[in-house]
């Protein structure tokens, strides 16, 4: 992507910028933006980035280090205990409205897991029957209270991804014999570490706000995927333990009807897997 003057105005702060997702998007803006990130005390390999501030969300006040960085756009990619993450995000919510920032929350799919008969839309109502899903709307339901144009809510079905925890499972479970669970009646669609920041970049550059589906336009059957995954990759031979938690199909998967992004940042789970094989 092409560096203008218009991009290096920001200055981002990412919120969990030493886990996964965070670090993706961190190299991913790095050199484009003033980008900054934080980092938990068992991540020592972030320590001597002047970029990142060491911070504990169930412990450390947020305030000193957004004083410090003065963020134009925060990025909520935290893990950790949910409670204090809801209270996090309302004093967030709080600044970004008075400081007339934006702020940017990575949501799941699992916002819509009460809904197992069909794929979910941007539009369409939250309803979870999990913790994790529960923990996420209501955070969400903090957001869309900002006026529109400060928030990005990023909602992501399961992420794949060289470096991902996911495919370091299942490589960990081959190696030492252990099955590989498989979910044989789960629909649902996709997407990579490098595809979300390539359309976290776009979304960034072209100001955009309102709930964004980051998946792919397709849809996969978990149990083919993984199975597709682990051809892809030129594993050993797999141990599967099929996992029935219905007897009928079951739909997590975030689809885009309002909020649809250009055709080039548009992909197939087809493009996941020779992402994998690439890398």
């Amino acid at each position: 992507m092409k560096r203008t003057g218009k991009e290096s105005k920001h200055r981002i702060l990412i919120l969990g910028g030493s886990g996964f997702l965070g670090n993706a998007i961190y190299k991913e803006l790095c050199s484009y933006f003033k980008t900054y990130g934080t980092y938990c005390i068992s991540n020592k390999q972030f320590e001597k980035n002047h970029q990142f501030f060491q911070y504990n969300f169930e412990e450390d006040d947020i305030y000193e280090i957004l004083d410090i960085v003065k963020p134009t756009i925060i990025i909520s990619a935290l893990r950790g205990d949910f409670s204090k993450q809801v209270l996090l995000h309302e004093h967030l919510a709080e600044y970004v409205f008075t400081q007339k920032i934006k702020l940017i929350f990575l949501s799941s799919a699992n916002v819509f897991d009460a809904y197992s008969k069909y794929p979910s839309y941007e539009n369409d109502k939250t309803l979870s029957n999990s913790v994790y899903g529960h923990f996420k709307i209501k955070i969400e339901n903090i957001l869309l209270r900002l006026p529109k144009k400060q928030v990005a809510i990023l909602r992501l079905p399961m992420v794949f991804g060289s470096q991902s925890p996911r495919i370091h499972e299942i490589i960990k479970n081959i190696k030492e014999k252990e099955p590989v669970e498989v979910f044989p009646n789960l629909v649902m669609n996709v997407t990579s570490d490098d595809k979300l920041t390539q359309q976290i970049h776009y979304i960034i550059n072209r100001n955009k706000s309102g709930v964004f589906h980051l998946g792919s336009n397709d849809l996969v059957h978990h149990d083919d995927f993984i199975k597709e995954i682990i051809e892809t990759l030129t594993l050993e031979k797999a141990i599967y333990k099929h996992v029935y938690t219905t007897n009928d199909e079951r739909y997590l998967a975030v689809l885009t009807k309002t909020n649809k992004l250009p055709k080039h940042l548009q992909f197939k789970s087809t493009d996941i897997l020779k992402e994998l094989k690439i890398n």
